[in-house]
């Protein structure tokens, strides 16, 4: 898994690729492939800052097909930060404008060049060559999703915030695979926890010194 400096410059570095704004949501909204490539129009609300998870696409070997989600916690609603939300409508306007009248609202977020579906595993193909020019150390896409919710954790989100983020059936599932893999959070905590205290405890003890004066 990248660090957050490496995960930096492979962003900048794909700033100018036409699926930046899917590289970015994988690295800090933790989508699966088949959860963006099967992304639609109608699934973001942009004025709200949301997007909906309502299904995924897989490749069968000889056609695209579209599933649910692989688990109930899977359809999801994810909140949009600013930059994300900006992104997307600078990708819309841009789809727009590619596509022109075949635009629609339950067409893909994240198109090839005529404007179709993209297979989840061209998304593999493509991040492992971007990922090889940048010169960057060696990961799998699916690290990215790995990547989001480290950051999220590290951040200071509560661990069933990432839980939902991340479509997890269980709340045991992401401390398992996710904790272990942040120990600073747990520093970061102890230090928080005994600042509490100590604060507390620096209060009480003036309150007795008041009241014995």
């Amino acid at each position: 898994m990248w660090t957050t400096e490496q995960l930096a410059v492979f962003l900048d570095f794909v700033r100018q690729d036409q699926l930046y704004a899917l590289w970015w949501l994988l690295a800090l909204r933790g989508l699966r492939r088949g959860e963006a490539a099967g992304l639609r129009w109608v699934d973001l609300d942009l004025d709200r800052r949301e997007l909906t998870v309502t299904r995924q696409l897989m490749h069968t070997g000889t056609e695209l097909i579209a599933y649910p989600p692989k688990s109930a916690a899977s359809r999801r609603t994810i909140a949009l930060d600013a930059e994300t939300t900006r992104l997307l409508r600078r990708h819309e306007q841009v789809e727009r404008k590619k596509l022109g009248e075949g635009w629609r609202e339950l067409g893909p977020v994240f198109t090839g060049p005529n404007g179709s579906w993209l297979r989840p595993d061209y998304l593999t193909v493509r991040f492992r060559f971007l990922m090889r020019v940048s010169g960057l150390p060696p990961i799998r896409l699916h690290d990215l999703r790995h990547g989001a919710a480290t950051l999220a954790l590290a951040s200071g989100a509560n661990l069933k915030v990432v839980q939902h983020t991340l479509g997890h059936s269980s709340i045991v599932v992401t401390a398992d695979i996710y904790t272990s893999v942040l120990p600073e959070t747990y520093h970061q905590a102890a230090t928080a926890t005994a600042r509490l205290v100590m604060a507390r405890a620096r209060k009480t003890t003036r309150n007795v010194r008041r009241i014995a004066a």
